[in-house]
């Protein structure tokens, strides 16, 4: 089969509507900037662009208890979660709290990871910038994740007959829920590079297992030294492993200026990482995931798409994108923490530094 180079971009006016309530590192808009900044540049149009589905009780329960869904839609359809429900389920907790409009959201955000297997079953990539919420348990919110559409998206390829699906996880947070949906099944191979020693303190330095392979950076973790992991690491296990499919979670929370990381990456870097296994694979899935600085998260996810469509990311910004930018506001973000540069372009300028000795020894020991 000839690999395809169309790309599609799911996406939906939900994610304009406020979500997570007040004091909540997600109360800021991402995904809906995202699709106005593709727009006023010229990346993105109608042909390209896909309503997301909202996944079905029967898609969600695919991976989720049953009980777990049916409590979701309670806690939404009431208003706020009972102690029952906070104890047994994580709902209504400050970390995942309820919120109007809470479950049709998660449930179209696990929609629109589906629909995006669903359009590469004949090659190409889709892109759900919604998706990506990784911690997800199967009867569990966890880590402002309510259901598991990375989870749901793999099923979905292995379903339809994949023989083999590599996720790569490139969130600052480790994919925990991920790893742990796919810990015994052979036919998936999970790879995450996240810094260490942070939330939710799993996918430790462990030598590989069952598939299983995980990167903890340290902080300062730099573009060089995830372009070292990715050529002496990643792609040596995608060769290995010789996936029908790749679905990865870029998560925008590992670039420089994020307040819940202290890692020290480029979007150029991320992009440049996505693009290896985008053009190693006949079909990819990519999603969002986690990112928590307005300017940052937008500039990356909508450069992502302009460098998945084939577009010129260094190009001027309009008017307009300079205007989406110069609105934001963020409680997390200083004041002067907010650098000129992200009114200005959409690529970062990549800061290039030396490959340090604990790197490499991490990219050793998983490789061995």
């Amino acid at each position: 089969m000839k690999k395809s180079n169309k790309a599609v971009f799911i996406g939906g006016e939900i994610y304009r509507q406020a979500a997570y309530g007040n004091n909540h590192p997600l109360t800021i808009q991402r995904v809906g900037p995202v699709m106005d900044v593709c727009r006023d540049m010229g990346w993105l149009d109608d042909e390209a662009f896909a309503e997301s589905p909202q996944a079905s009780w029967e898609e969600l329960i695919r991976f989720h208890a049953p009980a777990y869904v049916d409590a979701v839609i309670e806690a939404d359809q009431v208003g706020r979660a009972n102690a029952k429900l906070r104890e047994n389920y994580g709902l209504g907790t400050q970390e995942n709290p309820v919120f109007t409009g809470l479950y049709e959201r998660a449930a179209t955000s696990c929609g629109g990871s589906i629909h995006a297997a669903e359009r590469v079953l004949d090659g190409g990539c889709a892109y759900n910038p919604a998706g990506g919420t990784h911690h997800g348990q199967p009867a569990k919110a966890s880590g402002f994740c309510y259901f598991n559409d990375p989870v749901l998206s793999i099923y979905r390829l292995l379903d339809v007959g994949m023989a083999r699906v590599l996720y790569l996880d490139l969130d600052a947070h480790h994919g925990d829920g991920v790893e742990y949906a796919f810990a015994d099944d052979p036919r998936v191979a999970t790879i995450s590079i996240h810094e260490q020693d942070r939330w939710p303190h799993s996918g430790t330095a462990s030598d590989p297992q069952r598939n299983i392979w995980n990167f903890p950076v340290p902080s300062g973790f730099s573009d060089a030294e995830l372009r070292f992991l990715m050529e002496a690491a990643v792609m040596p296990v995608h060769a290995g492993f010789s996936p029908d499919a790749v679905v990865v979670t870029c998560g925008a929370d590992g670039l420089a200026g994020d307040p819940l990381s202290t890692m020290n990456l480029s979007n150029v870097a991320l992009w440049s990482a996505v693009e290896s296994v985008r053009d190693a694979t006949m079909r990819t899935v990519i999603l969002g995931g986690g990112g928590y600085n307005p300017w940052t998260v937008t500039r990356c996810w909508a450069g992502l798409w302009a460098v998945l469509a084939g577009h010129d990311v260094h190009e001027p910004l309009t008017g307009a994108v300079a205007a989406i930018l110069g609105e934001f506001e963020s409680d997390l973000v200083d004041e002067e923490d907010v650098l000129p540069a992200w009114f200005a372009t959409i690529a970062d300028i990549p800061k290039d530094t030396a490959v340090r000795p604990s790197i490499e020894r991490l990219a050793l020991r998983q490789a061995a």
